[in-house]
């Protein structure tokens, strides 16, 4: 069956970096975009990133424009989204989520766009 599994989650200081993984199973990651989704507590889950599958056009949130930088590894079936420049409001649990089938290769930052989603991994941004 369909799987997504976060890692690269923790603790880190403002302006420092941390990589994020999806692996991926179950299903063959380059026919798919995935999208990159945060929930910080008492706020809505949004959109962050996508790639698209084929030549992974990527797709950014004004947010985090500059300092965020999603890639994949086909051959691994991994998703990465380094994130560069950390600030205390990126502090959210981070999601990543396959688009939906009848959406094909699209890369979208709508959450309704996208069935299948990962646990979610904790970053905390802080002194």
């Amino acid at each position: 069956q369909v799987q997504l599994v976060e890692s690269g989650g923790g603790l880190v200081q403002p302006g420092g970096s941390l990589k994020l993984s999806c692996a991926a199973s179950g299903f063959a990651l380059n026919s798919y975009a995935i999208g990159w989704f945060r929930q910080a507590p008492g706020k809505e889950r949004e959109g962050v990133s996508c790639i698209s599958s084929g030549i992974g056009s990527t797709s950014y949130a004004d947010s985090v424009k500059g300092r965020f930088t999603a890639s994949r590894d086909n051959a691994m079936n991994v998703v990465y989204l380094q994130m560069d420049s950390l600030k205390p409001e990126d502090t959210a649990v981070y999601y990543c989520a396959r688009i939906r089938a009848s959406l094909g290769k699209s890369c979208t930052l709508t959450r309704r766009d996208y069935a299948d989603w990962g646990q979610g991994t904790q970053v905390t941004v802080s002194s």
